[in-house]
């Protein structure tokens, strides 16, 4: 099936290559990074709490702003933009990014696009797009380099973004939520937490009184010491509380 894309956007075959680079000398620098609305991943979250020395409750709160639409399963966090009138990413400066080595994923990867989806089999496929929007330069710069999507991933060091999104996939596509299910206040709070608002979840789980935990102590106190370990827990606690039963 042919895919309906917007007007300057591709789809990459395999091993296909482009040509692309960012710099600071092009005229078009940070311009991607205004007039911008960037969603976030709990991946996304995680590196930027820990990049700005935050918990991830003060995070959500400078930063985040939650939407669930009537028809969602599933709220969207977005990050916040800065009201100068131009939308700009609240982390970009004349001189570049100041979260550079934390910055989202989607950063990462443009101008490329990544999708995903999940088979019932679990078995997933990709396949990517590129972007060649009016204002990028870095298509045409004389210094531009090739990449394909593989080497450009590797480049960016998307490795662990696209694992932990990938790991969402049996949460986000589950069959349940493919067939119209609805979460209840409080399972959209505890969605929220669980992927979002780590540091609360890891609180949550260590309380003495937790019964949902389906962990023993021992190994639920050598979890929480690390935040990717809590956040591959919490994707698969998650499916358990929120879908598995009917």
């Amino acid at each position: 099936m042919e895919l309906q894309l917007p007007q300057n956007v591709r789809q990459l075959a395999a091993g296909e290559t482009f040509n692309f680079i960012c710099h600071p000398d092009l005229e078009c620098f940070t311009e991607c990074c205004r007039d911008l609305e960037l969603a976030l991943t709990p991946y996304d979250v995680l590196r930027l709490k820990s990049a700005l020395h935050l918990k991830s409750s003060e995070f959500l709160d400078r930063y985040g702003i939650i939407e669930k639409g009537e028809q969602d399963t599933f709220p969207r966090l977005y990050l916040t933009m800065v009201d100068d009138g131009r939308a700009s990413c609240p982390f970009v400066t004349a001189a570049g990014c100041t979260v550079y080595d934390s910055r989202p994923g989607a950063c990462r990867t443009y101008p490329l696009g990544r999708a995903v989806t999940q088979n019932a089999d679990n078995s997933r496929n990709e396949f990517h797009v590129l972007l060649s929007e009016p204002h990028c330069r870095g298509h045409n710069a004389t210094n531009a380099q090739c990449f394909t999507s593989a080497s450009w991933t590797d480049d960016q060091e998307l490795a662990s973004y696209n694992e932990f999104n990938d790991l969402l996939l049996s949460l986000l596509q589950h069959e349940q939520v493919k067939q119209g299910r609805r979460l209840t206040s409080k399972q959209t709070d505890l969605f929220i937490m669980a992927l979002y608002d780590l540091d609360a979840f890891r609180d949550f789980l260590l309380q003495p009184n937790c019964k949902s935990a389906a962990a023993p102590p021992e190994k639920l106190r050598s979890m929480a010491a690390s935040d990717t370990a809590l956040l591959r827990f919490a994707i698969g606690w998650l499916q358990n509380e929120l879908l598995s039963a009917s």
